[in-house]
């Protein structure tokens, strides 16, 4: 596995071939903003009965929010590691593309949810460990001022989802002084991005897995700018919580970081998949 653009391997032939000529189209309707009944029973297959349409998701086994709290000297900790990392590591998208970090833009999601971009780390997530705030699997950037705002740990083991994520601090405390806030996206934009993820750059369409799953792995994240919500908050800050001075490119582009928004378009070329998602999502609209 690398970071490279594996994505030019991955067609529409391949995909159907890989599955016998009949992909897993719930991708399809499910991907209508529609809250019609005939709709859900018809995308929503019953073997994945937590899934929706719209954005959502659940807690993770042992999860816990109750003992999470913005002034734990466990968070300030954590939060200050991950500031340092995007500081001095990543703070630019050039140089999440030079430490081999993979792009993926949103879709399927509400104008309200946009605005910031996930890059995803195969190193890290095909690593041994997780919540480690010097490897973290994703870095969440804003799109506008193309800067990096936070991290999402995966909780993968060699790729694989834990069955049980670490918890951040209180391991063996009750809920009420646990703070583990790891939730799984069952919502079709989640489970959609980790399907792209796992078939355009890890190849599952090679092992015939090309399936939509019913959920993603453990995920949480993480934030570096201030949260309205706090630093573990599911969604992200308020747009003019995120303003700031706009980041250098770090690579070559005509993009004008903080004038022009993050887009495929901007990236070079070489790490832009040969069908990005917003093409497949077209594409199994149009077959549906």
């Amino acid at each position: 596995m690398s970071g490279t653009n594996s994505g030019s391997k991955l067609t529409r032939r391949t995909l159907l071939r890989a599955s016998g000529g009949s992909l897993a189209l719930p991708f399809v309707g499910s991907s209508r903003a529609t809250t019609d009944e005939h709709e859900r029973e018809r995308w929503l297959p019953r073997r994945c009965p937590d899934a929706t349409l719209e954005p959502s998701m659940v807690h993770c086994p042992d999860a816990s929010m109750d003992g999470c709290a913005d002034d734990r000297p466990e968070t300030e900790r954590l939060q200050a590691a991950a500031r340092e990392t995007l500081e001095t590591q990543y703070p630019t998208v050039g140089a999440l593309l030079d430490q081999g970090f993979l792009p993926y833009f949103d879709v399927l999601r509400s104008p309200e949810a946009e605005g910031y971009s996930h890059w995803l780390s195969p190193e890290f997530i095909d690593d041994e460990g997780t919540l480690d705030p010097a490897r973290p699997e994703s870095v969440l950037v804003d799109n506008e001022w193309w800067q990096p705002i936070g991290v999402m740990f995966v909780a993968t083991e060699f790729g694989e989802p834990m069955d049980v994520p670490p918890s951040v601090y209180g391991t063996d405390e009750p809920d009420a002084e646990r703070c583990s806030p790891w939730h799984a996206h069952v919502g079709l934009p989640g489970r959609v991005a980790w399907w792209y993820y796992r078939q355009v750059y890890e190849g599952d369409y090679r092992r015939g897995n090309v399936l939509l799953p019913c959920e993603t792995p453990c995920m949480m994240h993480v934030w570096t700018v201030d949260h309205p919500d706090g630093v573990y908050a599911h969604g992200p800050p308020p747009r003019e919580d995120r303003r700031r001075e706009p980041a250098a490119p770090g690579f070559e582009t005509d993009a004008e970081p903080g004038t022009d928004h993050l887009e495929w378009r901007h990236l070079p070329e070489d790490v832009v998949p040969e069908t990005t998602p917003e093409e497949y999502v077209d594409w199994f609209r149009s077959s549906g």
